[in-house]
């Protein structure tokens, strides 16, 4: 038994006062907007009227009295103003959603099978409930339907059973505009900075009912209200050069969710391979971007115990079954009153991660398991005299699965009534685009060029280029085109150079899409613009890059070889060399996305590269009837 030490009073009445809190939110939530000034001053008036009736005196000791009092107020005092900033983030008033999902289960086919029916369970009948102002954390083991569930309560993927309801309705097209998804890896363009990601996000996502200016404003706004001014200027970073922190990382992913004021936030893992304290701080933001009137829902693998007291309800899933729901604070109350406690001083989250494992280690055994299991002995693991994992795992569900029957389905997950039917409907549900298409192309178009300005301009590219134009120089030196033989010799070169610059272009466009096919698909699918515009802008923004080198290419190699110095004869090489480089880069584009797999399309652009080669017409002359028709494809034919 927990004997209570001093200042534990100071706690409960601190935790009374954020229990009101919550509750004051909620009722707002009735309506539109939820009143966080009268939030604000109602904590402030409970944490700083503190009497003396409310409080043991006696138990303090008189040398330390006065800090957890000190500690108490400070502690209101960063909420006042950490809630006052999320107050101010909400540019338009939020609409609550109230998330409610009932018996709920995912099933995948399972590969190989013989039998069309063989599924395997990812979910099994998970049922839970989280209102405005609360954040709900979604935790248990790899593999335990932790993310299933959040893409499900997203809508992006279908669901096989079960109901999943935004304030008493379905899923709808409308309420995509409503909810923000936080993806577990962090995607992003590793060579632009943190305000150009925000601001072109901004740009594109943002209504257009708003001005450019009021869209970069907004932008600005929230890289000021999540901390990141310090490394605004700091490029995102990659797997091969280095950027921000982790931890910044995630609070630029979450800042793109949060430019939309999105009503239901939901995020996949936040605080994973961050420090502890890195960890704190983004789960300190998730709670004030909850307490400003809006829902979250967050997977977390294994929370510091910190981290773990922020958490307003938990769901803890085993196997993709559900082992408990309800208030965080109450989990391990559950677990005690079925008999099941640590034995040894242990973080609570490591404790319910055990359980959820199946792992009854430095846990006392509940007596109803072992009455069930100790007579059998082919249920034990007599080699190390333990319960097994999957008893253990049957026996919790078993037991929440009685406790769900004696409160009540509907007890346990009653939402509060929310009157929102009118403005979830206010949206249409057809496709409501940010930006214009030419402002979505000028977007994407000025994008495209910071973004690969990079790659083109390499070290090693400028490197190959410069070098392989000075061995063409010097091997091709003042050619005299007089002379038959001479004559040969420059046709030569003028082959290598189309093979070069056939070459070159195509195998760097056919990794384009491979490399960008995360970001595009997670840009599409919230709606950032449209595809046709994405296409357009990226072929266009790699004209002028693709433009400058072989423009120094064939300078160097022109002035070298000594080829016709008019002005006329080097424009024609240049357009042809320019023609070569467009041509191959939209083959390339082609192949790439047509396989999607580097290895695969490299393989057949090698092949089509060979064949132009070979029937070009400067191998062979007579081609054969049947084949005659690949001299008239190739990018290569010298006619």
């Amino acid at each position: 038994m927990r004997i209570k030490q001093p200042g534990d009073e100071i706690q409960e009445g601190m935790h009374g006062c954020e229990e009101k809190t919550t509750s004051e939110t909620k009722s707002w939530s009735t309506g539109f907007l939820v009143n966080m000034e009268s939030t604000v001053a109602e904590i402030d008036c409970v944490s700083i009227g503190v009497s003396s009736n409310d409080i043991d005196l006696s138990v303090l000791h008189p040398d330390s009295s006065s800090l957890p009092i000190m500690a108490s107020l400070s502690e209101a005092d960063d909420e006042e103003s950490e809630l006052h900033t999320w107050k101010k983030l909400g540019f338009e008033p939020t609409l609550p959603i109230c998330l409610k999902f009932e018996d709920v289960t995912y099933k995948v086919p399972v590969k190989g099978e013989k039998t069309p029916d063989a599924n395997k369970y990812i979910l099994h009948g998970i049922t839970g409930l989280v209102h405005p102002g609360e954040v709900l954390a979604l935790m248990g083991p790899s593999g335990g339907g932790k993310t299933t569930l959040l893409n499900l309560l997203s809508g992006r993927i279908k669901l096989d059973s079960g109901t999943i309801t935004y304030n008493n309705q379905p899923y709808s097209k409308s309420l995509k505009w409503r909810i923000g998804f936080v993806l577990q890896d962090d995607v992003a363009f590793p060579h632009l900075t943190v305000k150009e990601t925000l601001t072109y996000a901004a740009l594109l996502r943002l209504p257009n009912t708003l001005t450019m200016q009021q869209k970069k404003e907004r932008a600005t706004y929230v890289i000021s209200e999540l901390g990141l001014e310090r490394c605004q200027n700091t490029v995102i970073g990659g797997t091969f050069f280095r950027g921000i922190s982790g931890g910044e990382r995630k609070r630029v992913c979450i800042a793109n969710e949060i430019l939309l004021n999105p009503s239901l936030l939901l995020l996949d893992e936040p605080t994973s391979g961050l420090d502890s304290t890195t960890a704190l701080q983004i789960v300190k933001m998730l709670r004030n971007i909850a307490r400003s009137g809006k829902t979250v829902v967050t997977t977390i693998h294994q929370p510091s115990s910190r981290l773990f007291s922020k958490f307003d309800k938990l769901i803890l899933l085993g196997k993709g079954s559900s082992l408990y729901f309800g208030k965080a604070s109450d989990a391990m109350l559950y677990f005690s009153s079925m008999g099941c406690s640590p034995l040894i001083a242990m973080n609570p989250a490591e404790f319910l991660i055990d359980l959820a494992n199946g792992n009854i280690k430095d846990k006392s055994v509940p007596s109803d398991l072992e009455d069930k299991f100790f007579p059998r002995n082919n249920s034990l693991d007599m080699k190390h005299g333990e319960l097994s994992q999957v008893d253990v795992h049957e026996y919790l569900v078993e037991a929440y699965a009685v406790k769900e029957a004696k409160l009540g389905k509907t007890k346990l997950i009653k939402p509060l009534l929310i009157d929102a039917e009118p403005r979830m409907k206010a949206r249409s549900s057809t496709m409501e685009w940010g930006a214009t298409w030419w402002d979505q192309f000028s977007i994407l178009f000025r994008r495209g060029l910071k973004e690969r300005r990079h790659e083109y301009f390499s070290c090693i590219r400028i490197t190959q280029v410069f070098s392989t134009a000075i061995v063409m120089g010097l091997l091709w030196w003042r050619s005299d085109a007089s002379s038959p033989k001479g004559l040969q010799d420059q046709a030569g070169l003028l082959f290598f150079i189309s093979v070069f610059w056939a070459f070159f272009p195509m195998f760097t466009a056919i990794f384009t899409f491979p490399q960008e096919r995360v970001m595009l698909a997670k840009e599409r699918s919230v709606g950032m613009y449209r595809l046709s515009a994405y296409l357009l802008a990226r072929m266009t923004s790699d004209l002028p890059l693709d433009l400058i080198l072989p423009l120094v290419f064939l300078v160097i190699v022109y002035l070298m070889a000594g080829l016709k110095s008019t002005f006329t004869a080097f424009s024609l090489t240049m357009l042809t060399v320019f023609l070569s480089v467009v041509a191959a880069q939209g083959l390339g584009l082609t192949i790439g996305a047509a396989f999607m797999d580097v290895k695969k399309a490299s393989t057949l652009a090698s092949v089509i590269i060979m064949t132009s080669m070979l029937s070009g017409g400067f191998f062979i002359q007579k081609v054969p009837v049947f084949m005659s028709w690949v001299h008239h494809v190739s990018p290569l034919s010298k006619d």
